[in-house]
């Protein structure tokens, strides 16, 4: 399992074998806090900023990793 979808599980409190790109944040606490939480969680595991806007968003862990990979230009 990736640090990412492990440090997820700890921003949701939840089980880290629930993370993978198909998890909805739907029904989450997916709200400031969290999304700030993401944002220095991908800056820690990825060495890469997020837009707090584009990030809010998302509706699943795929779409944030979209947002990784358009982040390193891909």
């Amino acid at each position: 399992m990736s640090a990412f979808y492990e440090g997820l599980a700890e921003i949701f409190e939840i089980d880290p074998a629930e993370v993978d790109a198909g998890f909805s944040l739907e029904g989450q606490n997916w709200d400031s806090l969290a999304i700030v939480s993401v944002i220095a969680l991908v800056d820690e595991v990825e060495n890469l900023m997020l837009d707090g806007a584009s990030l809010a968003k998302c509706g699943s862990v795929a779409e944030i990793e979209a947002l990784i990979a358009k982040a390193r230009g891909g």
